[in-house]
Parts: C-alpha cells; sequence; structure tokens
C-alpha cells in the first residue's frame, strides 16, 4: 500500500459511521448474546479454537450478526471473504468458489465465505453453494433477519448450525451507548459530550434492542448539537428525542412510566375497555412506540386473554400485525385501533393459558409412555411390536367420535383443559358434553 493508498484508507475509516467503527474485533468487546458467546459455549469455542464449522446467524437487525463474523474474520487463520446476497450474482459466487479451490488445493487453507442477506439469494443460488459446502472447500456463514427454516433451503440447513440472536437488553444498549460517547479511539470521546441520564434511558429504550438505531442516534446527536457555554456538547431527553425521530411523552411523579402505560394497554383490553384501550394505544402512538411491538403485544393478549372465547380474535390480531407492517404509519394507527377495540369488546377466557402451564408441569413431573394403540403404525413389523394396535378410528363412529384412551397410562384422569361458560367456548363445552352422553 503506497502512501496514498493508505491516507485514503485513514481518512475513509475515520468517515465511516459510528456503528461501523464502534464494531468490536475481538469475543470479548461483543456486548450481549451471551447465550451463544458466552465462555464456554459452543460458538465461543469454536471461535476460539478456529475450528468453524459452517453456521448461520439469524435474528433481528442490529443485533451482532456482522458483528460476529467480522470478529470470526480477525480470529482465523482461514481465508475470510465477504458478498451480499442483495446485490452478488453467480458470477460473484463462481469467483469465490474458484479462489477458495485454488486456496485449498495450493496451500491447504480453508475459506470462510460471509453472506449477508442470504435469504434473499434464490434457491439456484443456494444450491449453487450446496456442494462447496458439503465437501469442505467452504466454511459458510449466512446471516439473516428472516427465520432461515422458512428461507434457507433445507441442505444447507442441514449442514449448518443455526443460531439465533436477540434483540439486545437495555443495559446493553446502555453500555454500547456510554461506549460510544467516551471512547475516544473508536467512538466519539474527543468531541467531549455528555449524555443525560434520561437522555440515555430514552435512547436505549426507543432503540428497541437495535444497537446500529442507537449508535447511529448518538452520532446524530452528537455531530448536530452546538456546543454549551462549558465547552461541552450536551445530550438531552430533547436532543435524544429529535434523534431517533421519536416523541417523548411527559409523564407525571405519579409513577406513570414506559411500562406502566403498557401494562395499562394490556389490562384495558384484557378487562373489555374500549375506550381506556384506545386511549393507551394512542398514547403510545404518540410517543413514537414501536407498532410492530404494539402489535406484537396485540397477538399475544388474543391467545392468553380471549382464545377459544373468540378463536377469530387472533385471526384479527396475526392480520393487524401483517398489515401494519406492510402498510406502515400514519395509517398503521386505524389498523391498530380495529384489533384493540375488537380485542377489548371480544368475550374473555384464558382457558389456554391454564391448560398449557398444567399440562407443562405434568410432562416435568411425570415420566410417560405413548399407548401402544395411538403409536406410529406406518411402517413394517409394527403389529409385532404392538403399534396401533386397538386403535379406533374416530371418522367410522356416531358423531365422529369414540371414547378411548388418549392421554398415557401414567397420567390417566389428569385434565388440562376447562372449557369456559364464556363466547365460542361455551358453545365448545356444549358440543363435548353432547358428543360424550350420546357415545
Amino acid at each position: 500500500m503506497d502512501l496514498f493508498e493508505y491516507a485514503k484508507s485513514k481518512t475513509l475509516d475515520q468517515e465511516s459511521p459510528l456503528a461501523s467503527r464502534l464494531r468490536p474485533t475481538t469475543l470479548d468487546e461483543v456486548v450481549g448474546q451471551q447465550h451463544i458467546i458466552g465462555k464456554n459455549t459452543l460458538l465461543y469455542r469454536a471461535i476460539k479454537a478456529d475450528k468453524l464449522t459452517s453456521v448461520i446467524f439469524y435474528g433481528p437487525p442490529g443485533t451482532g450478526k456482522t458483528t460476529l463474523a467480522k470478529v470470526i474474520a480477525n480470529t482465523t487463520s482461514a481465508e475470510f471473504t465477504q458478498i451480499n446476497a442483495t446485490v452478488a450474482g453467480k458470477k460473484d459466487m463462481e469467483a469465490v468458489v474458484k479462489e477458495a479451490q485454488q486456496n485449498l488445493g495450493m496451500y491447504g487453507k480453508k475459506t470462510i465465505l460471509f453472506i449477508d442477506e442470504i435469504h434473499r439469494f434464490n434457491k439456484g443460488q443456494q444450491d449453487y453453494l450446496l456442494p462447496f459446502v458439503e465437501d469442505g472447500t467452504i466454511i459458510l456463514i449466512g446471516a439473516t433477519t428472516e427465520n432461515p427454516y422458512f428461507e434457507v433451503n433445507a441442505a444447507l440447513i442441514s449442514r449448518s448450525i443455526i443460531f439465533e440472536l436477540k434483540s439486545l437488553e437495555i443495559s446493553e444498549v446502555k453500555e454500547l451507548i456510554l461506549r460510544a460517547v467516551n471512547d475516544k479511539t473508536k467512538g466519539m470521546g474527543n468531541y467531549k459530550a455528555q449524555i443525560d441520564e434520561d437522555a440515555l434511558d430514552f435512547l436505549a429504550d426507543m432503540a428497541g434492542g437495535d444497537a446500529r438505531n442507537a449508535l447511529n442516534a448518538i452520532e446524530l446527536g452528537i455531530l448536530t448539537t452546538p456546543r454549551s457555554e462549558d465547552g461541552l456538547i450536551h445530550i438531552t431527553l430533547d436532543v435524544a428525542s429529535q434523534c431517533i425521530q421519536k416523541r417523548v411523552v411527559r409523564y407525571d411523579k405519579n409513577g406513570d412510566n414506559h411500562y406502566d402505560i403498557i401494562s395499562a394497554f394490556i389490562k384495558s383490553m384484557r378487562g373489555s375497555d374500549p375506550d381506556a384501550a384506545v386511549y393507551y394505544l394512542a398514547k403510545m402512538l404518540y410517543a413514537g412506540e414501536d407498532v410492530k411491538f404494539i402489535a406484537r403485544r396485540i397477538m399475544i393478549l388474543a391467545s392468553e386473554d380471549i382464545g377459544n372465547a373468540d378463536p377469530q380474535a387472533l385471526c384479527v390480531a396475526v392480520a393487524a400485525a401483517q398489515a401494519v407492517e406492510r402498510v406502515g404509519m400514519p395509517e398503521a394507527q386505524i389498523i391498530l385501533s380495529q384489533a384493540v377495540t375488537y380485542m377489548a369488546c371480544a368475550p374473555k377466557s384464558n382457558s389456554a393459558v391454564n391448560a398449557i402451564f398444567a399440562a407443562m408441569d405434568s410432562v416435568k413431573r411425570t415420566k410417560t409412555t405413548v399407548p401402544a394403540h395411538l403409536q406410529d403404525a406406518h411402517y413394517g413389523g409394527h403389529e409385532k411390536l404392538g403399534h396401533g394396535i386397538g386403535y379406533k378410528y374416530a371418522h367410522d363412529y356416531p358423531n365422529h367420535y369414540v371414547d378411548q384412551q388418549y392421554l398415557p397410562t401414567e397420567i390417566q384422569g389428569e385434565h388440562f383443559y376447562e372449557l369456559s361458560e364464556m363466547g365460542y367456548e361455551k358453545t365448545l363445552k356444549e358440543y363435548q358434553n353432547k358428543i360424550k352422553s350420546q357415545s
């Protein structure tokens, strides 16, 4: 590298976004994701020992998928190359494979290929990689925000280990923000900025577990805020709200806060008060709450607090979540309002919650065996083992119901699902009683 190229690289490094400059180079610098990179975890040991096999990192934006790939690039002795599935074509992959084959054949050196947004590769592109992943020419690292079991070929999935990254905790986002403000080498420490405690809390909360969101906001705040008379750049709550484009609702001194509003929102729908529910919805929307987060809470409530008292509630909630994601604000507030008022007015039942908790408790408490007549009988020799013998096919009987043992013998007589008298559950209960009495 000549002097001109060196100066150019240094300039680009200094002018690159804060989120890029602050990206960790070692495992010890990574914030969050301790469930997969904590000491003595499989991935931690594999990276440290430079014995990585093909992996796919799956998780929301800003959780560290690319960061982990970069850490691997800095620690591995293998050749590391990167392509982005949004712009790369077959020729790009052919070039990578050719070079990987040369490295392996001539120098005995493996190649790690990092593919960002791997879900954007079509089936043909993914199939092309398969034989080279299978024979070890390439060690694949894929990164995706989509569920890989739906978006990545089953053959590639079977040859890879899936690691799911979680949204960062608020405390972890705070740690990153403070690192950005104070770090004089990679961060903004030389700008002599100071962030107020409430601004820090707000940014960490509103980032929604996305480190990039938080770092972009703090960088914008520091670069655009004039210095005060004390020579410092003060990042206040107002500055923070402008930088992350989220409104701040000024809560009163009686203890109202972000989480209290969410709690009141859920409890109002559960309590069948549409006026209160839509009010708290409006308050959250005005504060800039993530509409996808609101939609997720509505979906959970549809099963947790309504369930089979109105099975349509979950359909409404899921449809609203999909519509919100496709339409976006400001129209999304109308969709959310429809879903929220429906949930509030629907009949309520928590029978499904009680059922799964009771069943889970039984599973943990008692070891059981599936009754022989319910075991799989779709293979040769099942008769000798007694599998499927004596099973009664319900559709051959009146009302498509026949009385036979379904629960394991060890817990025969236990009862998990108690149908309520609410809404459609009352109809289901009456039907259950009717067919059992007529059998």
